[in-house]
């Protein structure tokens, strides 16, 4: 480093940085230190200054004169391929020394450049006295996640257009549950049967399920209402025959030119002769078709269980369809809650109705992701009862036999049951207003770590069916005031899920048996999500914040913390990254393998901001271990 510059050469340098950003509205102390700790270099024509090979970023480069290049790295992807262009004031590279590791661009002089360089550790100190720098450095961190966010919107696209192609296959699109009838079945039977279940055909066939004919929708006026068929007439002596067949191999093409080709609105699907299923011309054009409002206006319309559980499938159609129009996951993730409270809800009351039961009494909770309105497509059931009685015992077995059908039913919807007993069909969740009241205050006043374990996400309860105004007592409660002791306790939960970056903030991937033999991944909901989540819910509840849902939570408490906007926007939006990238693993698996990614299926964009995001909630667990788990 160059001596101190004289008390006047370092008021002419302290009026140039004052020029630029963030420079111009840092205390003056602050931009002292960091001028006196400046070294100003040279660098000639193409000269570089800093490159990836030079390890992790030691040093700030301000530009005093000149213009600088960044090329060969995401600098090109985000200007269209022509690279970052630094000028006087600029500051580089910023997401690199604040995460520890080295630069992605190579950066290099373009004509004579005159360059301010101050050490990283002069850096992060001035950082954390001066809100305006710490801000600035923030900014580079937000751009990079604006940056994957387009990008996942980018291969959202490619993805649903491949969900979309002609070229998929039968057994992917046809519905498996098929209405069947034999050959000698009266027409008042099989009509009032397509009727009762809201279904446009009917499939006749023999003893080993061979399809012999089909009965549409279409087909009554010509062969049964006006011929003055009788009901009592067998099906078999109207029914359309012979059926054409493709298998489950064929594809949406094939189905399509078939029906174009014959007229037909219902292909069925067999596989040795046999039906396995049936593929109607709303099937193969349903991406056309889809909208939330046609969605959740079938959901509302729907008359029946089983006609609820097949649109079930649907919300997932939708999802990968709207992920492809760019559809960040904030958005994508409150619309997944909502089509999903709609199906909840009518399989509450349809239960409800079925087993005599008045909603006006009770009211259906929705916890954890459900309840912050952050559900991906991959999902299985956290729920709950609340019921006003006036003798518990008396009155707690019908509303458990209505939470065992409920969850049964949104078992076979696709939403698997909680593996931890977190459903309405368990008494622990299953409770009156006293009752729960008297448990939130214990948990609160002097809960256990096994409670916390079990009821942390009992504090993102919401209301979905019946009687809302119950679960307002549950709500307040869960605003809190928790004791200093919960507090903790909670804070020891936050952080015993470690943050997957090495020592010198790389990911930390572990093993795991895949397909593809033992590979490096990372879970993005228990190494990813979750920790913005788990922190989020204990800052809320120490603000006493209304918020339910993460990004609101991490914002109100923040602001309430005194915390500058955006270092909250930056936990906020790593949080949402991490939220798109499981939304779109899941698009393209399932099962337990859904929020589970391996390392090679990522792009250099999605790691990078994989590793900023993870250490953005390495900072946060940071500030949480020092607020509340201090000695």
């Amino acid at each position: 480093m160059t001596d101190r510059p004289s008390p006047h050469l370092l008021q002419q340098q302290l009026q140039l940085w004052r020029k630029h950003a963030p420079f111009d509205a840092m205390a003056e102390p602050a931009l002292r230190q960091l001028v006196e700790s400046a070294e100003q270099v040279y660098f000639g024509p193409g000269e570089v200054i800093t490159q990836p090979d030079d390890g992790p970023a030691r040093q700030l480069f301000v530009v005093k004169s000149g213009l600088v290049s960044a090329r060969h790295g995401l600098a090109e992807l985000e200007a269209g391929g022509q690279g970052w262009q630094y000028e006087a004031g600029d500051c580089f590279p910023m997401a690199a020394l604040m995460n520890e590791r080295a630069v992605t661009a190579t950066y290099a002089a373009e004509g004579d450049v005159f360059i301010w360089r101050i050490p990283s550790t002069v850096v992060r100190e001035v950082a954390n006295i001066s809100p305006p720098l710490a801000a600035h450095l923030s900014e580079r961190v937000l751009q990079l996640l604006a940056l994957a966010g387009r990008e996942q919107g980018r291969q959202a696209r490619e993805l649903a257009l491949a969900e979309q192609s002609m070229e998929k296959p039968l057994g992917e699109l046809m519905r498996k549950k098929v209405l069947t009838v034999s050959p000698d079945t009266p027409l008042e039977l099989a009509l009032r049967t397509m009727a009762q279940r809201r279904i446009g055909s009917v499939m006749v066939v023999d003893a080993q399920q061979r399809p012999l004919g089909i009965l549409t929708r279409d087909d009554v006026l010509d062969r049964i209402t006006l011929p003055q068929r009788s009901l009592q007439t067998p099906i078999d002596k109207v029914m359309s025959a012979p059926v054409r067949t493709l298998s489950s191999h064929h594809t949406a093409q094939d189905a399509a030119l078939l029906m174009s080709r014959h007229t037909l609105r219902h292909v069925p699907v067999v596989e040795e002769g046999r039906l396995v299923g049936i593929v109607s011309e709303r099937d193969l054009f349903a991406h056309s078709r889809l909208s939330v409002q046609r969605v959740g206006s079938e959901l509302r319309a729907a008359d029946s269980v089983e006609a609820v559980i097949e649109l079930a499938p649907r919300i997932r159609e939708l999802s990968s369809l709207l992920a492809g129009q760019g559809l960040g996951a904030r958005t994508l993730t409150g619309l997944i809650a909502h089509l999903n409270d709609l199906l909840t809800e009518r399989l509450v009351l349809l239960h409800a109705e079925q087993l005599g039961l008045d909603m006006t009494q009770a009211c259906w909770l929705a916890f954890g992701s459900e309840g912050r309105g952050e559900q991906t497509i991959a999902t299985d059931q956290d729920n709950g009862i609340v019921f006003a009685s006036n003798d518990v015992e008396r009155d707690r077995p019908q509303w458990l036999a209505l939470g065992a059908a409920v969850c049964a039913s949104l078992d076979r919807a696709g939403f698997p049951l909680c593996k931890g007993g977190v459903m309405a069909s368990n008494p622990d969740c299953c409770r009156s207003v006293a009752e729960w009241q008297e448990a939130f205050g214990e948990w609160l006043g002097q809960g256990t770590p096994e409670d916390l374990l079990r009821v942390s996400i009992f504090f993102d309860a919401r209301a979905v069916a019946g009687q809302e105004d119950l679960a307002t007592p549950l709500r307040e409660l869960a605003r809190g005031p928790a004791s200093p002791r919960f507090l903790r306790l909670m804070a020891e939960n936050a952080l015993k899920w470690k943050v997957p970056l090495s020592w010198r903030g790389a990911l930390d991937p572990e093993e795991r048996e895949g397909p593809n033999g033992r590979e490096s991944g990372l879970d993005l909901k228990l190494n990813g999500s979750a920790l913005f989540v788990d922190c989020a819910r204990l800052l809320a509840l120490a603000q006493g914040v209304e918020a339910v849902s993460t990004r609101d939570r991490l914002q109100a408490a923040g602001a309430a913390m005194g915390i500058e906007e955006a270092e909250r926007e930056g936990w906020a939006a790593a949080f949402e990254f991490l939220q798109g990238l499981r939304l779109k693993v899941q698009l393209t698996q399932q099962g337990e393998a859904s929020n589970w990614v391996a390392i090679r299926q990522l792009n250099d964009l999605d790691r990078r901001t994989l590793r900023v995001s993870l250490r953005v909630a390495q900072r946060l667990q940071q500030r949480l271990q020092l607020d509340y788990l201090r000695n």
